[in-house]
């Protein structure tokens, strides 16, 4: 998707935009996406990590000022993670 940032606020390639918030249908969107390309007059594009039903124009994308990143560590072990480093095998987190 191509994200359009206020001059002077654009990110860095690879850092992760969070978009969340309501769409005009009362859906709740919650998307992570990575920075793969500056594409010049404060635009970027990027590379969604999850599927964008309910995505609309002109909703409010955040960045975090960082790479997408997963945890690490005894606690990981055996455990199953989505791309995001969300656990997705019903242990909790």
């Amino acid at each position: 998707m191509d994200v359009e940032f206020p001059p002077g606020k654009m990110p860095n390639i690879y850092n992760s935009l969070v978009i969340a918030g309501t769409n005009e249908a009362g859906l709740e969107v919650k998307i992570t996406c990575e920075v793969q390309q500056l594409l010049g007059e404060n635009q970027v594009r990027a590379v969604a990590m999850s599927a964008t039903e309910g995505l609309m124009r002109g909703m409010t994308v955040q960045d975090t000022g960082a790479p997408l990143s997963v945890p690490v560590g005894a606690c990981t072990l055996g455990r199953i993670f989505n791309v995001l480093g969300e656990p997705v095998d019903e242990q909790g987190n």
